[in-house]
């Protein structure tokens, strides 16, 4: 049987989350980012573009 071979998406956290809101806080756990210049490996589907639209001021994609 074959794997399939999913796209991913690198992202890094590179502001606080301190002042944020506490929905934006659960994101970024959900997402895996805990501490500043962090960076997860996400597989490249709606719902992690949706995290990252939520809380795209805190992060940025990495190519």
């Amino acid at each position: 049987m074959r794997k399939k071979i999913m796209a991913t998406i690198k992202v890094q956290q590179v502001k606080s989350r301190i002042h944020a809101p506490q929905r934006q806080k659960a994101t970024l756990d959900t997402m895996g980012l805990k501490k500043i210049n962090q960076i997860v490996e996400l597989e490249d589907n709606a719902t992690n573009r949706g995290f990252i639209q939520t809380v795209h001021h805190l992060v940025k994609v990495i190519d």
